[in-house]
């Protein structure tokens, strides 16, 4: 049977009601599709991917595609889950209406109106709200653009395949569009080829702006309107523009020596591209709605003759005039028009002949003066609909599209600063950090009027790329945007002296805002604490910081605040996933009872990662489980990799994203105006700590054997996945001597992938037992009833419980058998299975439940279906991994290379997530 033909009997074989059939019945359609193309293009492994077989038998090639037909496959899934649940969110809207629909504007100000919240508690949230999701360029997404834009047209079309509207004939069309997408992914290279560029990551990072984000953006802040109007509908509110985005891609040089100062500046020029071109486009759609006649409406006097004057200023402002006769709208934006254009023209160094917007500012009071008096005319409806979406638009993204942070870790900044000393003292050594002379001298420096600068040319290369890194930012704020970049961040911050030294360095370039240097910084400095130790000195350290006279000023010009990042991805490798979570929860209480102390808002920002064991877990509960008083509508978290693709690639699944985050942010604010007022609940604290000793102690006695590397390098494809070109970050560390060496994300990535996924479990079973085993039956009565009203505990529990599912012992145990060494094969992983067994144990007696995941109906349904194939490909990995580590040849070699990237690439796909 021809693959047309198989094709055609899938399209005849779809009830007119497809949005009707299950997430089961989509992906087999979808599935379906899927071997139709194999049987045309390789037949010889159809039966492989349809029965799921094992591709050990097949040659090199073959197997690495039949290993990438799974990969394909659990994309293709997870476009049914998402359309699945876009269709149940309208079932549920339709039936029950808008505002029973969880994570949604209309459910939070319904329950805050019925809990009797006032509006004035409304209004002064909203003057706080702050939402900041910011984009990374962390290793961790294996797709490439290409790659996505045809996963992003199959669920266009599968979309479009539920419509009934569609007669058999145009429904086979849509399947056989359907088809030829599935057809051109089997036919794209899944891997990169190279490693990808930082302007590879820039584009990667624009494209989820151009499908989704910058449309969807302004239509958020219209949701939130419409919501507080139809439950407090007596009160006028002003929606700001309170969501926006951030980014590192281009301005995260911490271990990235790709990310320099020209690479940043073309960054921050792309940026400011992508945004003019997006106000062009809409720009050009106004320029083609407003057509209305002074014939048929009343144009105020005062517009007609500011028309004149901006006609007047354009090289072809008469020939506007004329084409456009009595249209004077349509005139004035076309007006802007060409103004976009020479902007356009400006930010990539062409000639300009004319006007320019000089700001974002001006452009947002051109569409604010065509907003007013469309209004004035009677034709406010046309304002709201047509004008505003763009004047929002600009609002939000500005001549930017994000905010860009600039990051660089204290080894880098400590090194250029002990040249600084070198300079200014003649050439003596520097003290010790830390020492009572290090803090005079920075004092001293930082309360000296800046004098001439040093020479750039007298400088070493690394000292002077550290100081123009901060000119760079003074450049492109003065001649793009003045809201361009976000902030300065400071990886492996371990005292107010690093930041200190931050703001030294930024006086040297001249980023303050006065002249002298002395006044204020006009860069916020963010420290970031990453490890366990970190985050248990942050607060002594702001404490510090925040007595400076020079940092108290600074963080009055911000708006009496100062941003604090936290990081999950080094405190769980350094503490295991509970005593993690408890240590952030304690360090965001104690920071925020700082800034009560020295009377700043202290907000935080969350360096999360994807998978569970960096953060990633499910936004609304993750946020609802921060202390009281944390966040106060302000809000920044990284979204890296995968994460990215998830939310953002597709319109229905970005718009719930971004109103599920800022919903539940802004419900977390109005909440805990109520709950500061309670008295803490010292016995789960005191629980908490108790168990996270214990879980701290067995999981220090794990990752501190001395034979925990060489099992973890051997077990595991560790080394490998530095093979995949997925990042422009150079693979650090991967040939480990130590834990120390290794980077959080490949941790986590390589435990993921063979299946033992410790790093969202270990060590909670022994630290529960050691709780109960202390305080019998009282004890365990605590955690029950910890686990229905403590927020924190119920997400670390929930947590760990879903991971626990991803865990299988049998596979793990063929990982293990990698390890050449029986002795210390046989130690590492018993310690491992004894305590896998033993956190199931302990999570169902708190839990109360007989099965893992009795609670989470929809996630044990899709590891249903995903777990099978990726059981499978886990085994072929095995053989892959002893086959590439044991090959006598370098073409032995690159046969089993291919599919091995491949079957890494397909397991992270099946799991949702890679580091």
């Amino acid at each position: 049977m021809s693959a047309e033909t198989r094709n055609t009997k899938s399209a005849i074989s779809l009830p007119s009601a497809f949005a009707t059939r299950s997430v089961t019945e989509a992906s087999a359609f979808l599935r379906e599709q899927l071997l139709a193309v194999i049987h045309r293009h390789m037949p010889e492994i159809e039966d492989v991917v349809r029965n799921s077989r094992g591709a050990a038998g097949l040659a090199p090639r073959q197997m690495a595609r039949a290993l990438q037909a799974q990969g394909i496959l659990f994309q293709l899934v997870s476009i049914a889950e998402q359309a699945y649940a876009m269709r149940r969110r309208r079932r549920i809207e339709r039936e029950k209406g808008h505002d029973k629909l969880l994570g949604t504007f209309d459910y939070v100000l319904s329950s805050a109106a019925a809990a009797g919240v006032s509006a004035a508690d409304v209004h002064a949230q909203l003057q706080t709200l702050r939402i900041r999701p910011v984009i990374t360029a962390h290793p961790t997404e294996a797709k490439r653009v290409s790659i996505l834009e045809k996963y992003r047209r199959i669920y266009l079309l599968m979309r479009e395949l539920e419509s009934t509207r569609w007669t058999d004939r145009e429904r086979e069309a849509l399947v056989k569009s359907i088809y030829d997408q599935v057809e051109l992914l089997w036919l794209t290279g899944e891997l990169h080829l190279e490693k990808p560029t930082v302007e590879h990551e820039v584009a990667w990072g624009q494209h989820f702006f151009q499908e989704t984000i910058f449309d969807l953006a302004p239509e958020l802040l219209s949701a939130f309107e419409r919501a507080l109007k139809r439950h407090y509908p007596n009160e006028k509110f002003e929606v700001t523009p309170f969501f926006q985005f951030g980014s590192w891609i281009g301005g995260d040089r911490d271990g990235n020596p790709f990310v320099t100062n020209e690479v940043t500046r073309r960054t921050m020029r792309q940026n400011a591209t992508a945004s003019l071109n997006y106000y062009r486009t809409r720009v050009v759609d106004l320029v083609r709605s407003l057509s209305i006649s002074e014939r048929a409406a009343t144009i105020p006097p005062a517009f007609l003759e500011e028309l004149d004057r901006r006609l007047g200023q354009l090289p072809d402002g008469a020939a506007i005039a004329q084409r456009n006769d009595k249209e004077p709208y349509r005139q004035f934006v076309t007006t802007i028009l060409r103004k976009i254009d020479n902007t356009l023209a400006a930010t990539n160094d062409e000639p300009v002949s004319g006007p320019r917007y000089t700001s974002a500012d001006k452009l947002i009071g051109d569409l604010l003066l065509l907003e007013s008096v469309l209004a004035e005319a009677k034709s406010e409806a046309l304002a709201i609909d047509l004008v505003r979406p763009l004047r929002r638009a600009v609002e939000i993204f500005r001549f930017s599209t994000v905010r860009l942070d600039i990051r660089q870790n204290t080894t880098r900044t400590t090194s250029a600063l002990h040249e600084l000393w070198r300079i200014r003292t003649g050439g003596e050594t520097p003290p010790a950090l830390l020492s009572p002379e290090w803090r005079s001298w920075l004092m001293k420096e930082l309360d000296t009027p800046r004098g001439a600068p040093i020479p750039r040319d007298t400088l070493t290369p690394d000292t002077r790329d550290v100081i123009e890194m901060f000119e760079v930012v003074a450049d492109m704020r003065a001649s793009l945007d003045r809201e361009a970049f976000g902030s300065f961040i400071l990886s492996m911050t371990s005292s107010a002296d690093d930041v200190l030294g931050i703001y030294l360095l930024a006086k040297e370039a001249g980023l303050f805002a006065d002249a002298a240097g002395v006044d204020h910084i006009t860069l916020p400095i963010v420290p970031l604490f990453e490890t366990i130790g970190d985050l248990q000195a942050a607060p002594d350290i702001m404490r510090d910081l925040l007595q400076v006279p020079v940092v108290r000023r600074s963080t009055q010009a911000q708006g009496d605040l100062q941003e604090v990042m936290i990081g999950y991805s080094d405190s769980n490798k350094d503490g295991g996933f509970l005593s993690s979570n408890w240590e952030l929860f304690k360090a965001q209480a104690r920071l925020t009872e700082v800034g009560r102390e020295m009377d700043v808002a202290i907000a935080f920002f969350h360096g999360r990662g994807g998978s569970v064991s960096r953060g990633g877990a499910p936004t609304g509960h993750a946020i609802a489980a921060q202390p009281a008083g944390s966040i106060r509508g302000r809000f920044r978290s990284t979204e890296q990799g995968e994460v990215v693709s998830f939310k953002y690639a597709n319109r229905g699944t970005a718009a719930y994203q971004m109103e599920l985050l800022a919903s539940s942010v802004f419900a977390h604010a109005l909440r805990s105006e109520r709950e500061d007022a309670l008295v803490p609940r010292k016995d789960f604290d005191e629980a908490l700590e108790e168990i996270s000793a214990a879980s701290f102690a067995a999981y220090e006695k794990f990752i501190s054997d001395p034979d925990l590397v060489t099992y973890f390098q051997a077990a595991s494809p560790l080394e490998e996945i530095s093979l995949l070109n997925i990042g422009s970050r150079p693979a650090r560390r991967f040939g480990a001597k130590s834990l120390a060496d290794l980077r959080a994300i490949p941790w986590v990535f390589a435990w993921a992938q063979n299946r033992h996924s410790i790093t969202g479990w270990y060590g909670v079973g022994s630290g529960l037992k050691a709780f109960v085993d202390a305080r019998g039956d009282r004890g365990l009565e605590l955690l029950r009833w910890m686990f229905e009203d403590s927020r924190l505990f119920r997400l670390i529990l929930d947590e760990v419980e879903k991971t626990l599912a991803l865990v299988d012992m049998g596979i793990a145990k063929q990982y293990a058998g990698l390890v050449a060494d029986e002795a210390v094969r046989e130690k590492i992983f018993k310690m491992i299975e004894d305590e896998c067994a033993l956190t199931r144990e302990m999570v169902l007696r708190v839990t109360g439940d007989r099965e893992l995941t009795e609670r989470f109906k929809e996630y044990a349904a899709r590891l249903s279906h995903r777990l099978p194939v990726i059981n499978d490909v886990n085994r072929e990995q095995v053989e892959l991994l002893r086959r590439f580590r044991t090959a006598q040849s370098e073409a032995e070699k690159e046969d089993a290379k291919v599919p091995l990237l491949i079957s890494i690439s397909c397991i992270a796909a099946g799991l949702g997530a890679t580091g």
